[in-house]
């Protein structure tokens, strides 16, 4: 896969949660994971971190948005249930991308948003806890930059005798 992308969350409160995003995000190759105005709890993020990914992915904290700093070329693509996002399932993800998501008990801060360069929403019904929803974004970043072949309609096999392909949705 070419390029690189990292994850992250602002105003994140909860160390099991922070964990299982650094683990997540080392199983997904991340090059970098951050934190935006973190609460006091997550400053011993190394209990959580089961998995020893800070000693593979390194790791971020700004005290604001205004500090957050990005290499150059890199889009910060937030992650939110708000009007107008564009839907997951149809957002074509940056070769270089750093993924904003919200804390557990809110939303991206308005000064967030205002330095998001891409907004997008993972179409559930509710929020999905905060460590999912990174999962989620993940996911939808490897199966649609990892140059895996587009599935087929259906799980049945095609004839033997016949020359069926799949058409690839439009």
């Amino acid at each position: 896969m070419r390029g690189y992308f990292g994850i992250g969350a602002e105003h994140i409160s909860k160390p099991m949660n922070f964990g299982a995003i650094l683990r997540t995000a080392h199983a997904f190759g991340a090059r970098f994971a951050f934190s935006v105005g973190p609460h006091q709890r997550l400053r011993d993020i190394r209990r959580s971190d089961t998995s020893k990914a800070l000693t593979h992915v390194p790791y971020y904290e700004w005290e604001s948005v205004d500090a957050l700093k990005l290499p150059a070329g890199c889009m910060l693509v937030g992650v939110e249930l708000e009007e107008g996002a564009q839907e997951l399932p149809q957002f074509r993800h940056p070769q270089n991308a750093a993924y904003l998501l919200g804390p557990e008990k809110g939303a991206l801060s308005r000064e967030a948003l205002s330095r998001c360069d891409h907004l997008v929403k993972i179409p559930t019904q509710f929020c999905v806890n905060l460590s999912v929803a990174a999962a989620i974004i993940m996911y939808d970043r490897a199966m649609s930059l990892g140059g895996y072949p587009v599935r087929p309609l259906s799980s049945m096999p095609a004839p033997a005798d016949s020359d069926w392909r799949p058409v690839p949705p439009k």
